[in-house]
C-alpha cells in the first residue's frame, strides 16, 4: 500500500470521523433551538423562574456542544490557530462545562423551595431571583479559568502568540493547571452533589408527612432525582478531558486515536444532547407546546392554557 493510498485513507476516515460529530450536534442543536424559541414565545415560561433557569441550561449546554464539535473538528482536520484565540475558545467551553452542574442544583433549590415553603416560593422564587442566581453561577464557574489565565500570563507569556492545534493542554501543559482544574471539578460537583441530594430527601421527607402534596410533591422528587442523573452527565463530560490529558491513552497513536474518539462521541456529545431533551419532553405544558413548534404545527394543536 503505497503512501498516497495511506493517505487518501486518512483523510477518509478523518471526514467520516467530522460527519458522525457534525450531524447528531446539528439536529440537537436545532432541537435546543427549537425548545429555547418556544421558551420566548410563551410569556407563562419568562414569567417562572423554572423555566428561565431551563432556558439558560438550554443555551449553555448548546454553547458547549457547539464549542467542543469546533474544536474536534479543528483538531481532526489539523488546523492551527494562534494561542490566545484558542485559550478563549476553550476556556468559554470549560466555563460552559462548570456552569451545568451548578445550574441543576439551582433548579432543585427552586423545586425545594416550591414544595417545603410553598407559601414563600411566589416571594422567592422569581425572575428576579433567576437572573441573580445566573449571574452568579458565571462568576463561580469563571474563577478556575480566570485563574488559569492569569497564571498563565506570568509563567508562560509566549503561549498567546504560539500558533498551535487547539487543544487545551498543549497551552495549559504545566502541571500546575491540571491540578487546579480537577480540584475545582472535584469541589463543585461535591458541593452541588450535596445540594440536589439534600433537596431531595427534604422533599420526600415533605411529600411523606403532608398528604396533600402527594402530586406536586412526588412530581418534584422525580424532578430533582432527574436532576442527579443530569449531574452524573455532566461528570462523564469533564471525565474526557481528565482521561484525554492523562497517561491512560499512551497507546499507540492510531489505536489511541480511535478511543478519543469513541470517547468523545460518548463522554461529550451524548450527555449535552440528552439531558437538555429528557427534562424539556418530560414537563407536559413545555412538550406540547414544543412539540407543536418542533413539527412547524402540522402534527399538533396547541389549546391555550392560563397565562399563555
Amino acid at each position: 500500500m503505497n503512501e498516497t493510498t495511506v493517505s487518501q485513507m486518512e483523510q477518509f476516515e478523518t471526514s467520516i470521523k467530522a460527519l458522525l460529530s457534525f450531524l447528531p450536534c446539528v439536529f440537537f442543536l436545532y432541537v435546543n433551538g427549537v425548545m429555547v424559541f418556544t421558551l420566548l414565545k410563551r410569556p407563562v415560561f419568562l414569567d417562572s423562574p423554572r423555566y428561565v433557569l431551563f432556558g439558560h441550561l438550554l443555551l449553555t449546554d448548546s454553547v458547549l456542544l457547539l464549542l467542543t464539535v469546533l474544536l474536534y473538528v479543528l483538531y481532526l482536520a489539523m488546523v492551527r490557530m494562534v494561542g490566545y484565540l484558542c485559550i478563549v475558545i476553550s476556556e468559554l467551553a470549560a466555563i460552559t462545562v462548570k456552569i451545568s452542574p451548578l445550574n441543576l442544583a439551582v433548579m432543585s433549590v427552586e423545586r425545594y423551595v416550591a414544595i417545603c415553603f410553598p407559601l414563600r416560593h411566589a416571594a422567592v422564587a422569581t425572575s428576579r431571583a433567576a437572573g441573580v442566581a445566573i449571574a452568579a453561577m458565571w462568576v463561580v464557574a469563571s474563577l478556575d479559568s480566570l485563574t488559569q489565565v492569569f497564571l498563565l500570563v506570568r509563567l508562560d507569556k509566549a503561549g498567546f502568540t504560539v500558533n498551535t492545534f487547539c487543544q487545551k493542554s498543549l497551552i495549559f501543559h504545566q502541571e500546575i493547571f491540571e491540578s487546579l482544574t480537577r480540584t475545582f471539578n472535584i469541589v463543585n460537583f461535591v458541593l452541588v452533589s450535596l445540594v440536589i441530594i439534600y433537596t431531595y430527601v427534604a422533599i420526600v421527607i415533605t411529600v411523606r408527612s403532608a398528604s396533600s402534596y402527594i402530586h406536586n410533591g412526588s412530581k418534584a422528587q422525580k424532578t430533582v432525582l432527574l436532576h442527579l442523573l443530569q449531574l452524573c452527565l455532566c461528570l462523564l463530560s469533564t471525565l474526557f478531558s481528565m482521561i484525554n490529558s492523562s497517561k491512560m491513552l499512551t497507546l499507540h497513536p492510531v489505536v489511541a486515536s480511535h478511543i478519543r474518539y469513541v470517547l468523545f462521541l460518548v463522554l461529550i456529545v451524548l450527555p449535552k444532547c440528552l439531558s437538555p431533551v429528557i427534562y424539556g419532553l418530560r414537563d407536559q405544558t413545555f412538550s406540547r407546546v414544543f412539540k407543536y413548534y418542533f413539527t412547524f404545527g402540522f402534527r399538533y394543536t396547541v389549546k391555550p392554557f392560563p397565562g399563555s
